[in-house]
């Protein structure tokens, strides 16, 4: 099984590749249509949450660093 990746974009959607399936909150399945890449809406702007639909070009800024998390707690 190949990794699923997910990519925190500049100023935008986080991207996520590979073989994954995503769920509303009750559990049901989104139809992805065979895709195996799209973006995920994080601006909040967009007209098809949780997808991304381009609506943070120009009214979303953010430059991701990758950082370590705490320890998890025991």
């Amino acid at each position: 099984m190949s990794k699923t990746k997910v990519i925190i974009n500049n100023n935008g959607s986080i991207k996520i590749e590979g073989d994954f399936e995503i769920m509303d909150c009750d559990g049901n399945v989104y139809g992805l249509e065979g895709r195996t890449a799209l973006g995920l809406c994080r601006c909040g702007l967009s007209s098809n949450k949780p997808f991304c639909d381009g609506s943070h070009r120009n009214n979303f800024a953010h430059e991701p660093k990758a950082f370590d998390l705490p320890p998890m707690k025991k």
